[in-house]
């Protein structure tokens, strides 16, 4: 019952935070600018100066989904870092949980509850703003993703991988320089995979190994690269031939069974080593 107490008190103090507002407001802003640039896709006009078909439109507006999800994602990465940071170090500074865990509450009780409550929030959001991005592409240009529900939840995925890594690093670095690291890390992890498809392209396999160890360190840019495999048209990649690779907003890696449990195995060990650091953390 204290798991979930915390998680709901996590929950609660999410939406008081400011970060909250930015995070809603940002995705206004973003949805508005989508839904005004994928409107003016149907009659855009060619070098050959006709305007797209709707099929046309419907493959570009695939591509672009994947870019825009891109930014939507980097906007979890921030909500979730910055949310998760100070959520243990933060009430550590502040003598908050050394009130709480006077009384005879298990720390591993408080993380759980709190990493729950993250959880819960970062799905929320995913699900919310991730329905409204899908919706604006099938009302202004009619396309619908191959698979919209698998694309969500690979993003909550990312999400719950990215705010588990911020509160790893809560436990031994201060709110804000957990919460900036642990974007670092997720921005330096998505150019790894780039570089790694580059190296894929040009039959390079050191330079094609730095993605593949990327992806095993942290799993953000596999998961990212399922997310893409589930929102893009199929055809696009077979058009682009062995090329697709390099491109930083198209998937050749679809997620895989295996990859899921390697994700699965990630999120228990790091949650394993922050209950250690937590249970020695001096409060």
């Amino acid at each position: 019952m204290t798991i979930v107490t915390v998680a709901l008190l996590t929950l609660r103090e999410a939406r008081r935070r400011k970060v909250v507002w930015a995070l809603a407001g940002l995705t206004a802003v973003l949805l508005g600018l989508d839904a005004w640039g994928f409107a003016k896709l149907p009659g855009l006009q060619t070098n050959q100066a006709g305007e797209l078909t709707n099929g046309e439109a419907r493959i570009i507006a695939s591509i672009l989904l994947n870019l825009v999800m891109f930014t939507m994602s980097l906007v979890v990465a921030l909500g979730t870092a910055f949310l998760a940071g100070p959520t243990l170090s933060g009430e550590v500074e502040s003598g908050i949980s050394a009130a709480v865990l006077a009384r005879p509450v298990r720390r591993t009780s408080v993380l759980l509850g709190k990493w729950l409550g993250l959880v819960g929030f970062a799905t929320g959001y995913v699900v919310v703003a991730g329905g409204l991005q899908f919706l604006v592409v099938r009302l202004t240009v009619g396309y619908t993703p191959p698979d919209p529900v698998l694309a969500l939840a690979v993003m909550t995925a990312e999400a719950v991988v990215l705010l588990t890594l911020a509160l790893l690093l809560s436990t031994v670095l201060s709110p804000m320089a957990s919460g900036v690291l642990a974007v670092g890390v997720f921005g330096a992890t998505w150019v790894a995979g780039v570089i790694g498809g580059i190296g894929e392209v040009i039959g390079n396999d050191s330079v094609a190994r730095v993605g593949a160890v990327s992806r095993v360190i942290l799993p953000t840019d596999g998961l990212w690269q399922g997310v893409m495999d589930a929102l893009q048209a199929p055809s696009v990649v077979s058009d682009m031939g062995a090329d697709a690779a390099a491109m930083p907003f198209l998937s050749t890696l679809p997620l895989t069974p295996a990859y899921a449990a390697y994700v699965v195995a990630w999120l228990g060990l790091v949650l394993a080593v922050t209950a250690t650091f937590f249970a020695r953390k001096d409060i």
